[in-house]
């Protein structure tokens, strides 16, 4: 018998229960690990245990994937119409939509962000996620190619079978709906394993997979480590492809194996370090507010952060004196995800708040200037790290070079368009870029010279669900979202079919 974790909230933005089964979910149904694990999960705005979660190992990842086995072949792939497809899914986001609030709720137990990100951010996007692969399902098409008279030739997008999907613990929901949704919507069945750090709103979706319609084994959800699940996940057999976002180390670990394994096709959306380009020309006031967003959102806990932040000279010091007033009002308002006003949550776990400190430590130690925050937050609980700003930082600083994963900015002076791009090029990451500019011909000349994936323009780290994500270098392979993530999930066979031709 599995267990549950239910808590009744009284809180200024929700008032009510959030609960969710803390099994595995595998073929249909909440399980117990097989070796009987559980793994502690903590709120991070107040370091206490929330609950206990089933630990998979590769004994669950095999119990796993030969349920999706026997789904893909007797009840799912081909065998069910896209339309049909997409009813299921159009189910499960309608299902998702009238739990809405529930969800960012436990999400916001879980991850520590505040109110306003989880339910006017994360829970909208990962809604508009399923909604629109609902609507893709019955549009998966081929093309048929001339020859000759004698010959028909034609194209089918075929799904791979079984999918191992890994997902961060940043935006637990939101990766859950970037991973199942297009997958699901293209026939695959899935083998997914959320952080073992937040994984209850994955759970809790499980626990709407049978109500929306779909056959047992379709979908199977195992919280779990990553060198025991996700280690099974990436090398075994019968998984024919891997979609997995995360840190680029993790991501080098997953190709060896898949490689080593059977060949898998593997998608990866791996780290960042992405620079923010501020002109001279910008209107500075609004760089300023994006430039927050940008690194500040989720605690800095975003792989397309804008962590490096190029002002050109012209306007360095009225930037930075607005940046500063921008940190330190954010700063004022961190605290209780729930609270009305809250702006500034905590980082996610002890680890990870040990790792930025760490950080912060190591660029002063190479001489960079606080001119911001740089300390644990005065808060008396929880993993809470004042937004930072790091001043006079050089391109060969630890702190600029890689990915810190917290609330801490790098800003750097520039004083000509070719040296800012040499500059913001000069790293092995290539995910996200944003350039501010009044200049529509710089704007375009510039982000056309980055080596990323997303170029935002007088914006920043705004996603949308029919957009492409994904990374240039070693920030990753493949796309996500948008119809790229169709051509993702789907393997292509030629067909030809003699008419006429006699040997």
């Amino acid at each position: 018998m599995t267990g549950m974790f239910a808590t009744e909230l009284d809180t200024p933005v929700y008032r009510g229960t959030v609960s969710c089964n803390t099994g595995l979910f595998i073929n249909g149904k909440f399980v117990e690990a097989a070796e009987g694990g559980t793994i502690d999960v903590i709120n991070p705005a107040t370091g206490q245990l929330l609950t206990k979660v089933s630990a998979a190992t590769s004994k669950d990842v095999d119990i796993a994937v030969e349920a999706a086995r026997k789904a893909y072949k007797t009840s799912w792939g081909l065998k069910v119409p896209g339309v049909q497809r997409g009813e299921m899914l159009m189910k499960l986001a309608n299902l998702l939509e009238a739990n809405i609030d529930e969800f960012a709720a436990l999400e916001c137990l879980n991850t520590g962000k505040p109110w306003s990100e989880s339910r006017g951010g994360d829970m909208n996007l990962s809604l508009k996620t399923f909604k629109y692969y609902a609507g893709w399902a019955d549009k998966i098409h081929g093309k048929t190619i001339e020859t000759n008279e004698q010959k028909l030739a034609y194209t089918r997008h075929e799904p791979y079978g079984v999918v191992g999907q890994i997902i961060p613990w940043n935006l637990p929901l939101t990766m859950v709906s970037w991973k199942i949704a297009p997958a699901l919507a293209t026939g695959n069945v899935v083998v997914l394993k959320p952080s073992e750090i937040t994984p209850l709103t994955a759970l809790k979706l499980a626990g709407l997979i049978n109500e929306a319609g779909f056959p047992p084994g379709v979908v199977n959800i195992l919280p779990g480590l990553g060198p025991t699940a996700g280690a099974a996940i990436a090398s075994h057999p019968h998984i024919r492809k891997i979609a997995f976002t995360g840190s680029t180390i993790t991501g080098r670990k997953i190709q060896e194996a898949s490689a080593k394994s059977n060949l898998k096709v593997v998608t990866l959306e791996l780290g960042g370090k992405s620079p923010n380009i501020i002109f001279e020309d910008a209107d500075i006031e609004q760089a300023i507010k994006w430039a927050a967003i940008g690194i500040f959102s989720n605690s800095g806990q975003i792989c397309v952060a804008g962590s490096r932040i190029f002002v050109q000279e012209g306007i360095y010091d009225t930037f930075m004196q607005g940046f500063s007033r921008t940190a330190k009002g954010m700063s004022m308002k961190t605290g209780d995800p729930f609270a009305s006003g809250t702006m500034h949550g905590p980082v996610v776990s002890q680890t990870q708040f040990d790792r930025v400190m760490g950080y912060i430590d190591s660029a002063k130690a190479d001489g960079a200037e606080v001119f911001v925050g740089g300390e644990r937050h005065s808060l008396s609980e929880g993993f809470f790290i004042e937004p930072t700003i790091f001043a006079d930082c050089t391109p060969a600083m630890k702190i600029v070079q890689e990915e810190v994963f917290g609330p801490v900015a790098a800003v750097i002076k520039f004083r000509t368009e070719e040296e800012v791009i040499e500059m913001a090029n000069d790293t092995n990451y290539g995910l996200g870029c944003a350039v501010f500019t009044e200049n529509v011909s710089r704007a375009i000349r510039v982000s056309n010279a980055l080596e990323a994936g997303t170029a935002w323009v007088n914006c920043n780290i705004s996603a949308e669900h029919n957009v492409p994500v994904g990374g240039y270098k070693e920030s990753g392979i493949g796309r996500e979202m948008g119809e790229y993530a169709i051509d993702t999930y789907t393997q292509v066979k030629a067909v030809h079919i003699n008419v006429g031709l006699k040997i």
